[in-house]
């Protein structure tokens, strides 16, 4: 059941990645800008791997291309603005509803 575990790590990265935005928004952290973005990427390669996983356990792993998608567009929003945070809640939302989808 490694994509369980995928879902699970890439699901813990998200939860960290939605913290330190929130702090990058409130202004508490300005130095994990840095941080914030090698999460980012870490969340979407987790869920490529999730997906990837899934469909190599039979399981359903078309729950999580809307996540992917809404993932893939964060970077046409502008940081800061509120745009950018929505479309992170919604993402993660798709995430939490795809890896219900595909547990």
């Amino acid at each position: 059941m490694p994509h369980h575990l995928a879902l699970a790590l890439t699901g813990f990265l998200l939860l960290t990645l939605l913290t330190l935005g929130l702090g990058l928004q409130l202004r508490l952290w300005q130095t994990a800008r840095r941080w914030h973005h090698l999460l980012f990427f870490a969340v979407v390669t987790g869920v490529l791997l999730s997906g990837g996983l899934a469909w190599r356990a039979g399981r359903t792993w078309l729950w999580l291309l809307p996540a992917l998608g809404l993932l893939l567009l964060m970077p046409r929003t502008r940081p800061g603005r509120g745009d950018h945070w929505r479309l992170a809640l919604v993402s993660a939302a798709a995430f939490v509803l795809g890896a219900w989808g595909s547990w």
